[in-house]
């Protein structure tokens, strides 16, 4: 179980469900039939074409923000249904992100745990990321891997040391003392398919060295109940509520989610 890429745009079983929970990971199929793959491969790239100077590829996240096509397969019913297997019907959008490596220097991304780097602005901590790759996912051109069953230490105990980050997507990676090398899965992918993991698992990727380009697309939901709480007044991120209904009992401030 959990290693299968066979299915098209069906739901996770039992197993898969369990295995997710068990694992903290999950390698999937493809979703969207050929054509909505294909569309979402060319909004990509005209995406990174727009942009600006300056900015690797690797840091193109939240890019919904400013480009609301992305809205069309972040909210389609065929991933809201893949989620809602994990985390039930009402759905709230956190966040998304195109990690692009570009070949021949693409950054390695250290080992690590979202939820380290989302902090107290999550309560409770519980966010699902579905990875559905653009292009070929490799060992050789810096797939993810994870660590399994390493969400079951919900992070504790974890110390992170400096990186550089002329090299690396953040600037601060988990200790290698801590990181078991014999357990490590690599989750290679071909075009539009996808694997999940939960904020707590453990992961990372290598750099990209090889003459293939290698993108994912990171789209991130929490069940609705999780409160999502600025943490300034300058904090500009939105959370959409994508399917079913608030329970935070308002808590929670939904953006509106743009038409196109």
């Amino acid at each position: 179980m959990g290693e299968t890429t066979e299915q098209t745009s069906l739901v996770p079983t039992v197993e898969e469900v369990a295995f997710y929970r068990r694992e903290g990971y999950l390698k999937f199929g493809r979703i969207f039939s050929a054509e909505e793959f294909t569309d979402l491969q060319a909004a990509f790239e005209s995406i990174l074409a727009q942009a600006p100077p300056g900015i690797r590829s690797e840091h193109l996240d939240v890019p919904h923000f400013k480009h609301p096509e992305l809205f069309r397969f972040l909210t389609h019913p065929k991933i809201l249904d893949v989620i809602e297997a994990f985390i039930g019907p009402n759905i709230t959008l956190w966040s998304s992100h195109f990690i692009s490596k570009p070949k021949g220097d693409g950054l390695k991304v250290p080992w690590h745990t979202d939820a380290d780097y989302w902090g107290n602005r999550i309560e409770p901590m519980e966010v699902i990321t579905l990875w559905m790759a653009i292009d070929p996912s490799t060992k050789e051109n810096g797939c993810m891997k994870v660590i399994p069953g390493s969400h079951l230490q919900k992070a504790e105990g974890l110390k992170y040391g400096a990186v550089d980050r002329a090299m690396n997507v953040f600037d601060t990676e988990i200790d290698a003392a801590l990181i078991d090398g014999a357990n490590v899965v690599d989750l290679e992918l071909q075009p539009g398919e996808c694997h999940f993991h939960d904020a707590f698992t453990i992961h990372a990727s290598n750099p990209n060295h090889s003459e293939m380009r290698r993108c994912g697309y990171t789209m991130r939901y929490m069940p609705s109940h999780v409160v999502f709480r600025p943490n300034s007044p300058d904090d500009t991120h939105k959370v959409y509520l994508a399917r079913g209904e608030d329970r935070t009992g308002g808590r929670t401030i939904y953006s509106e989610q743009p038409s196109g």
